[in-house]
Parts: structure tokens; sequence; C-alpha cells
């Protein structure tokens, strides 16, 4: 995250930067979503760190617009962009922003896609939305006062799951030489867990946590425009996080579950062979 060297005071209250949050998501995702649309065939794409990250046209368009409007809204405030924007914070605040979180699945067609806007002031994020164009779902979170879905409080149930039920989500990273250590770890998952899920949107995974519609979400190798928003959402909602040896997140290492599984989570991913990490 770029240097922050505070020249000016602005607002930093974590509902109004929620707000802001939500419109910059919004509005993105719906340009990316009605640009595409436009479309008759699949989105002209180019490879980044390998040929399985893309990018296309329309992550440039939704964070050329993310930027634009925050150097509007809020001239001053840093930016740390998946696809290159940054700039250094005068005021304190720093917005985190994934244009489009899970491109691959927004080239081929598939639903779940995001766009993931989150607010860090001296290094805590205080406020995050994550937008699903294609599900028409908007999350979002202000430090404080928890997680919302489409305007309505969500939160983690707090009845006892057994572990051997659970759904956890997952995802792979783009180098290959890594995805073989994480399929060791789900083989590890699958035989303590109900299943797995992998829906190829950090921030929706972290969301769907949020929301119960998962139990858990267990990943490394991540940037912190990935889950910079999701991961507040989810701890507003009141799931518990750590990385996997149960010290803080971090989006190296992020384990997030209900709070009843998460001590079962950790002893399962101890067992995992120190050699593959």
């Amino acid at each position: 995250m770029p240097a922050t060297h505070r020249t000016e005071t602005r607002d930093t209250d974590p509902s109004a930067l929620r707000a802001i949050a939500e419109t910059l998501a919004r509005d993105a995702g719906q340009l990316v979503r009605d640009h595409s649309g436009a479309h008759d065939m699949r989105p002209e794409f180019a490879d980044k760190s390998s040929a399985t990250d893309l990018v296309t046209e329309f992550d440039r368009l939704a964070e050329d617009h993310i930027v634009s409007e925050l150097a509007r809204l809020r001239p001053g405030d840093g930016i740390l962009a998946e696809e290159g924007a940054t700039s250094a914070s005068t005021t304190g605040t720093t917005w985190v922003i994934d244009p489009i979180d899970g491109t691959t699945n927004f080239v081929y067609g598939l639903p779940t896609w995001s766009t993931s806007v989150a607010a860090v002031v001296d290094g805590i994020t205080i406020a995050g939305a994550v937008y699903a164009p294609a599900l028409g779902e908007m999350y979002s979170a202000a430090s404080g006062s928890g997680a919302q879905l489409n305007g309505h409080l969500i939160g983690q149930t707090t009845s006892p799951r057994p572990l051997d039920t659970a759904i956890v989500a997952t995802g792979f990273t783009y180098r290959r030489e890594l995805r073989v250590a994480q399929a060791a770890l789900v083989g590890l998952l699958l035989g303590a867990v109900g299943d797995i899920r992998r829906l190829g949107s950090a921030a929706l995974d972290l969301c769907m946590v949020a929301a119960g519609r998962v139990d858990a979400y267990v990943e490394e190798h991540l940037n912190p425009w990935d889950v910079a928003a999701g991961l507040l959402i989810a701890t507003e909602a009141g799931a518990q996080v750590s990385d996997f040896s149960g010290g803080p997140a971090n989006p190296s290492q992020l384990l997030v579950s209900a709070p009843q599984l998460h001590a079962g989570l950790l002893e399962v991913l101890a067992q995992r062979d120190l050699s593959t990490r």
C-alpha cells in the first residue's frame, strides 16, 4: 500500500465511506455489465501473470471510472487498485479497488464476478462494498455497524453446525507450481468437511461466509484488493478470521469461518505437510 504522508484531514466516518464505496462499486459494476452486454462475443482478454490470469478492457474501464470519481469526490485520498492505479494518500485514507474480481468468470459468462471497493484509514479497513451485477447483490459494511446485503443486516448464525457437514469455499492461485500445494490442502479439507465450493471470486467467497451461504473460506496467495472489502464484511457479520495458525489474518493466508467451526478448521490446517507450503 502506498505510504501515507498526511497533509490534510478529511471525513473518515465509516458510514459515509461505506455509502461512497457502495456507489462506486455499483456504478462501476453496472458500467461493465452494460458495456459488455453490447458485445455479442466473449470479451477480448490478455494474460497478466500467467495464462490463467486474465484482464479485459472492462477491468480497466471500471478501474478508470472509480479512480476518476474518487479524484472528484475525495481529492488527496490514496489509491491501490489491481490494474495499476496507485497514488499516495495525503489524508490518511486509501481506497483499495478490484474493478472485476473474477475476471475469468466474467470472460466466460459466469455470474460470480464482482466489483470491490474498500476504504482504509491509517492502515485499518473501516468501510467496503462488494457488488455482484449479474446476481443483483450489494454487500457492504462499515466498521462497528455490521454488514448488509441489499440494505438488510446479515450475520453469522449462532446455532451449532458439525464440521463434517460444513461447506467450505476456496480458490487457487494463478501460479501452477503453487496449485499442487493448494490441491493437497483441499484433499485434507475434503476428508474433514461436508464439501468444497470454488466460486472464482475471493470477494464474493468472503461475502458468502458473511451471509451464511457457505460456512468457511480458506485460501492463500491473495492480494490486498482481493479481500479488503470482503474481509471487513465477513468480520462485521460475525465471522472469525485468522491465518492458518490462528494468528492475524492476511491476504497471504486466510481462514474465515463461522465462529463455532474455526478451531476445528485450524486443527485440519495444522495437518498440512510443511514441505508443501
